[in-house]
């Protein structure tokens, strides 16, 4: 069983915080999911279509990232939240990327909703996870750089475990060991909202569609949620 945890720093500096933990065992990869596929055209239809178009830095919810990632040091900017970083490839070339149906489930649901997303393969995971500001002697190998090696800077928010890194600047850019391919089978999804108040029902709405487009595929399904009043959940 892994602990997912937010430190006390983290929630004290935002108290507003919500965190959906989605996990599931048993999931299958290598069948297709025409559920997840439907969802990818409907967005880029409805982006064609001029009736619907993936929130920017203008949108509250992408602003309130921008706002963190400055807390902490990092040029939104230049350093894009996930969520954004997403929208904006969608909007420029009118497709999302489909990477394997499990990510393209989770992106999917991100940009819907304009909530940055991730996950971790739980069987690469040692020992809990953490959400904490960094202390800059920490090692983080990108995703699909399996041969380089960086060091977050001292007070840089990231995801961690008992080896090292998960993500980068809290949700900007996932880790190459625990990153989830087509034969991954237990796996963390998180969804995140720095603005619970406003946006708790929206992360929930969006968890239960995640849960949706996983349930064909996988044995068993949960959903944890974390938050400054309850900072840990075992998955």
């Amino acid at each position: 069983m892994t602990t997912f945890r937010i430190s006390p720093a983290v929630a004290e500096a935002f108290p507003d915080t919500l965190i959906a933990v989605v996990t599931t065992t048993g999931l299958d990869g290598h069948e297709p999911w025409p559920a997840t596929a439907a969802a990818q055209q409907d967005l880029e239809q409805q982006l064609a279509a001029s009736t619907w178009q993936p929130a920017d830095e203008s949108d509250p919810r992408i602003d309130a990232w921008h706002t963190a990632y400055r807390s902490f040091g990092t040029n939104p900017r230049r350093i894009r939240p996930s969520v954004d970083a997403l929208g904006r490839r969608l909007a420029k070339k009118g497709t999302l990327p489909r990477i394997n149906p499990a990510v393209d489930s989770y992106n999917t649901v991100s940009v819907r909703h304009g909530l940055p997303a991730g996950a971790f393969d739980l069987e690469h995971v040692t020992g809990d996870v953490e959400i904490r500001y960094a202390d800059g002697g920490e090692t983080f190998t990108p995703l699909g750089e399996p041969d380089t090696t960086e060091h977050p800077k001292p007070g840089e928010i990231i995801y961690t475990d008992a080896t090292d890194v998960l993500t980068r600047h809290w949700n900007h850019r996932d880790a190459h060991r625990t990153r989830v391919s087509e034969d991954s089978t237990h796996v963390a999804f998180v969804l995140e909202t720095l603005h619970a108040t406003r946006d708790g029902h929206l992360l929930k709405t969006a968890a239960g569609e995640l849960q949706d487009l996983l349930a064909e595929h996988s044995a068993q399904s949960t959903v944890n949620y974390l938050s400054p009043a309850h900072p840990q959940a075992a998955i």
